[in-house]
């Protein structure tokens, strides 16, 4: 594993890397490398021994730099068209988790020619009616001043999940993961803090645009963003498989579920282009 800073004309982008092979850019959410760990979780480096991962922070996001002009996800698609430019990579796979998901269905859409393959774990970014997506602002407040259980819920199938209690413990956890934590709570208030959060009504529309394979995943009991959220994307994209859900898991498939998930993932990268329905 290697880390290193890429100027952009907006600021410095942290990114992690690490493997060999096909380029995979991959895009965090909540439960994540750089939104809680500083370095690589067991579901990344199992990738890494396949691909050659690239993570960059979000901005605002570990040791990225805060790009104060972010004030909607088109200004977000337009700081990674320069992250991309910077690291001369024409063509990539492309994994997005959670609000990393949402990034990676927008880029897609507006820049189909730069995906070879795309997979989306959870991915907020849709408008779906009477499925609202979870308030994880309000959710980020401690319960009776120290207790986290509603933020568990919400992020993993169980609140007493044991990597739910390693990463979300009641009280004051490690100072730098708090930070961390607070630094994405930052970077998703740009872009998702309007009711009913995480959400871009024309997105729906711009789906039909994308013409990578795709594989959608989703927990079975994903108490962030509902299922039909993921139905939607697998119906919507014209080459996604059939919607993957992952029995006995949450809103972070990638962190309870990580050979499991690894594996659905890597198969569906190296597998060979044909049909996909």
């Amino acid at each position: 594993m290697s880390g290193r800073f890429l100027d952009l004309k907006q600021g410095k982008v942290w990114l992690l890397e690490n493997g060999r092979g096909t380029p995979l850019l991959y895009l965090h959410g909540f439960v994540d490398v750089h939104s809680i760990k500083e370095s690589w979780m067991p579901f990344h480096e199992l990738l890494a021994t396949g691909f050659r991962v690239i993570a960059p922070a979000h901005p605002g996001c570990s040791q990225s730099d805060e790009n104060k002009d972010i004030e909607a996800i088109e200004d977000v698609i337009f700081h990674y068209l320069e992250f991309l430019d910077r690291l001369k990579i024409p063509q990539f796979d492309l994994v997005g988790s959670c609000v990393g998901g949402w990034i990676a269905a927008e880029l897609a859409a507006r820049h189909p020619e730069k995906i070879r393959k795309m997979v989306l774990i959870g991915a907020t970014g849709l408008f779906v009616q009477g499925a609202l997506i979870g308030d994880v602002f309000m959710m980020a407040q401690p319960e009776r001043g120290s207790s986290y259980a509603g933020l568990r819920q919400m992020l993993f199938s169980d609140h007493d999940h044991p990597k739910a209690w390693e990463l979300f413990p009641d009280g004051m956890g490690e100072i730098e993961d708090e930070l961390r934590r607070y630094q994405m709570l930052r970077f998703g208030s740009r872009i998702g803090f309007k009711p009913p959060y995480f959400y871009n009504r024309p997105l729906a529309n711009r789906l039909h645009r994308i013409t990578a394979p795709v594989l959608v995943i989703w927990g079975e009991h994903d108490h962030m963003v509902p299922l039909s959220h993921g139905e939607a994307y697998a119906n919507s994209i014209p080459q996604a498989q059939p919607l993957k859900v992952i029995p006995k898991a949450g809103h972070s498939v990638h962190v309870e579920h990580p050979e499991l998930a690894a594996q659905v993932i890597s198969d569906f990268l190296t597998a060979k282009a044909g049909n996909s329905r």
